[in-house]
């Protein structure tokens, strides 16, 4: 399989529909979620909508480069989510997320090896592979925490 489509897989594998690792992705734990869930904050810790907006920042944020456009993102803006205030507005975070997701995975798999080696937009941001795989990275960590989170949710009401 070429290293391209390997790493569309793992990244759709966390986000939208693989039980490899953790038996279960992003998309499984907070289908189920009401908004008011979701946007619950327990012990202090972030949201669930809150993280979801935050991977997602990303997410679209490296679709826009892959598309060839500019790397426009900055790591201070990236929790800055607005206020959800109706099941509605969680479905659209949800469903922004879940069609980003998917194009990322398209974008990715369309890369050739060279692209994939080569620099991400300049080289002090290293490698397409390295920030792609970062991408893996940064959504199972966040994944284990909305796992905990939701738990903590469910528990507590």
């Amino acid at each position: 399989m070429q290293l391209a489509k390997q790493i569309a897989k793992q990244f759709r594998e966390v986000t939208l529909d693989g039980k490899w690792i953790a038996l279960t992705n992003i998309k499984e734990q907070i289908s189920d979620l009401n908004w008011e869930e979701a946007t619950k904050s327990v012990y202090g810790l972030n949201s669930i909508a809150l993280l979801c907006f935050h991977i997602n920042y990303y997410i679209a944020g490296v679709n826009q480069v892959l598309e060839g456009g500019s790397l426009d993102i900055r790591d201070k803006f990236s929790f800055d989510m607005p206020p959800i205030t109706s099941q509605e507005e969680w479905e659209q975070l949800r469903q922004k997320f879940y069609a980003d997701a998917d194009h990322f995975g398209t974008l990715v798999e369309q890369l050739s090896e060279e692209d994939i080696s080569g620099p991400f937009i300049e080289e002090k941001y290293g490698s397409f592979y390295r920030n792609i795989t970062g991408m893996i990275e940064h959504a199972y960590y966040h994944f284990g925490q909305i796992v905990i989170i939701k738990k903590l949710v469910q528990r507590v009401d």
